[in-house]
């Protein structure tokens, strides 16, 4: 990720995926070297010349007006959201004007989680037929109730939902929409991270996953650009079978992009049966847990 020229990159890869007929270019006899648009087709459409065209791909020149924003997001089809992003990248990001800091705090303060207000904390736990989760920006999940825990091992504290979902085998398993999800969840990074993509922790994750998996390469290299929104999603649970939750989001307010994200299913319906029995069994795994941490407790001081 070319985090000094995130303009640049965001126009290459955009202009790679609109094919010059959907453009109102017609093909030539000749074969294209270049996926998609070529850099002058792009200049000509938005009404701006080849030469300042390159100098905006190649960094040379970062503050375009509007007006050649709009106009070249109308030319790369990009939606609300895409357009957006593209305008921020061109504002000015607080982690550019700092001064850096030498003695390199600055960047592990940066991968500090952020810690979750207490009445959130209060609220999700005190929701026993909810799974809920509270995850940040770059989907770390900071806090989770017992029933997001038992819908899967990454509903938990110090996982990253998204590389959990791109690398471990038994989540693909779990989700019956893994394809659609990856997608949509690679497409809500971005959205959420918005221009500062010289985050530390972002550049972490994603280097990592650049190297660990190729799906992730490819998706990441759109720079498709979608915000979370609500969605069903559809899970092949190990303890009660295929089930299909509606998951929503709702931002923390006086946090710096903490998203607390709730399931359900409609009631009286099989989801809310499964649901509620996988509850159950929480529950009484709960319980058991804790009636034998009492048992040994009362065995030690029976044996002092």
């Amino acid at each position: 990720m070319d985090a000094t020229n995130a303009l640049g990159e965001f126009l290459r890869a955009r202009r790679a995926l609109i094919r010059p007929e959907d453009a109102g270019i017609r093909r030539g006899g000749g074969l294209r070297r270049v996926p998609g648009l070529r850099r002058e087709e792009v200049a000509m459409l938005a009404g701006i010349s080849a030469d300042y065209y390159l100098r905006l791909e190649q960094g040379r020149d970062r503050n375009p007006s509007l007006q050649v924003l709009e106009a070249l997001a109308d030319v790369l089809d990009l939606d609300a959201p895409a357009t957006a992003h593209l305008i921020g990248l061109t504002q000015a990001r607080p982690s550019q004007t700092r001064r850096p800091d030498r003695s390199g705090d600055r960047g592990r303060a940066a991968q500090k989680p952020e810690p979750v207000p207490p009445g959130i904390l209060q609220l999700i736990d005190g929701w026993p037929s909810n799974p809920a989760y509270v995850e940040n920006r770059f989907t770390d999940v900071l806090a989770a109730n017992a029933l997001a825990r038992a819908l899967s091992p990454t509903h938990s504290p110090g996982v990253n939902i998204l590389k959990a979902i791109l690398l471990d085998e038994n989540e693909r398993e779990l989700r019956r929409d893994w394809e659609e999800l990856t997608e949509a969840g690679v497409a809500a990074l971005r959205a959420n991270v918005g221009p500062d993509v010289d985050d530390p922790r972002l550049v972490e994750l994603v280097g990592e996953l650049s190297v660990r998996s190729e799906r992730f390469r490819r998706l990441w290299g759109r720079h498709d650009v979608r915000p979370k929104v609500a969605r069903v999603m559809r899970l092949r649970h190990p303890k009660v079978g295929d089930l299909e939750l509606q998951s929503n989001k709702l931002v923390i307010n006086g946090t710096d992009g903490l998203i607390l994200k709730v399931f359900h299913a409609e009631p009286g319906s099989r989801d809310a049966e499964l649901l509620a029995i996988l509850g159950s069994l929480t529950a009484t795994s709960s319980g058991e847990s804790r009636n034998l941490t009492g048992s040994d407790e009362h065995q030690a001081v029976d044996e002092q």
